[in-house]
């Protein structure tokens, strides 16, 4: 269950946006709670509106002064049914003065008001993107996340089959490091799965007999990266007793796995002595770009193979 208080949002916003705290500073531990969203019939965010009220309403220029020319009964009768909408939190865009009813009633029933010189739209853009990621849902991988040629690659298996120094190999190749061990999955659309590491984690990668690697201090900035988006898992398995005969050659419909209810294409690759697991990895990826390209070497070659038989 995924949760984001009105202080973090303030303060994680605070720049990009150029926020300042008007009234309302008792509010600051007002939570917006993933179960709770998804379960009402109120919007995100959005500019004022007491008929289908935001959780996060946005007041701009219009909206205030419009406010404004409201007789005072009127304008008291806006703050009830605002009061009784349920708000978090108000954002007033733009450089209209707010007026005082609203900020006394920001203070009286702790609802936490912010203003932002930034156009409303652009306002609601950027934190509707930030609410969207902090109430993502999500779960753990086991794994080592990298950046392998621009395409996000998990590579999972059993413990001891060699994740950690086929990352390490593959960092050395110019790929990107995201997380090793564990790596956070965030499903922040309905089809896009977003990989992140714990902060504790972050840049640290663990081989054995070398111990705990700095890879940003080791290989540089560009070796590692805050998140990626996960498109391919990489499976890595000791075949019994090393016999790759009963393993499919030609497999005619790709291997997928369902994270979080997104679909991620599945490779398997056997690990044995000889075999360069990198470079295997590599292909993958690259086989996978060619595939979202619709250019399918599988399907390629039967269909090759079916001409040729029909030949006389």
């Amino acid at each position: 269950m995924a949760q984001v208080n009105i202080q973090q949002l303030f303060e994680d916003k605070r720049e990009q946006l150029a926020l300042s705290w008007v009234a309302g500073a008792n509010g600051a531990a007002k939570i917006l709670d993933s179960s709770i969203v998804n379960s009402s019939n109120k919007g995100l965010i959005g500019h004022l509106n007491l008929i289908h009220p935001n959780w996060v309403q946005v007041l701009s220029e219009t909206e205030i002064r419009h406010l404004q020319s409201l007789p005072a009964a009127s304008f008291t009768e806006t703050l009830t049914q605002l009061e009784n909408s349920g708000v978090l939190c108000l954002i007033v865009a733009g450089t209209e003065n707010i007026p005082q009813e609203l900020v006394a009633y920001a203070n009286t029933t702790h609802t936490p008001l912010f203003r932002s010189p930034l156009p409303s739209v652009h306002l609601m853009w950027l934190v509707r993107h930030y609410i969207v990621k902090a109430l993502a849902e999500s779960t753990t991988r086991h794994g080592v996340f990298l950046d392998v040629l621009g395409v996000g690659v998990l590579i999972t298996g059993d413990s001891g089959v060699g994740k950690s120094e086929l990352g390490l190999e593959l960092i050395t190749r110019g790929n990107g490091l995201v997380a090793d061990d564990i790596t956070e999955l965030y499903r922040i659309s309905p089809e896009t799965l977003e990989g992140r590491c714990p902060e504790l984690l972050r840049d640290f990668l663990e081989v054995r007999g070398l111990g705990v690697l700095n890879i940003r201090t080791m290989f540089g900035e560009t070796a590692v990266r805050r998140k990626k988006s996960l498109k391919l898992v990489v499976h890595l398995h000791r075949p019994l007793r090393g016999d790759l005969s009963h393993l499919e050659r030609l497999p005619l419909t790709a291997g997928h796995q369902e994270i979080l209810g997104v679909k991620i294409s599945t490779v398997s690759i056997p690990v044995m002595a000889g075999r360069n697991l990198a470079v295997l990895v590599e292909a993958a990826a690259r086989n996978f770009v060619l595939q979202q390209r619709g250019i399918d070497s599988m399907q390629e070659f039967i269909s090759r193979h079916e001409l040729q038989m029909q030949d006389p």
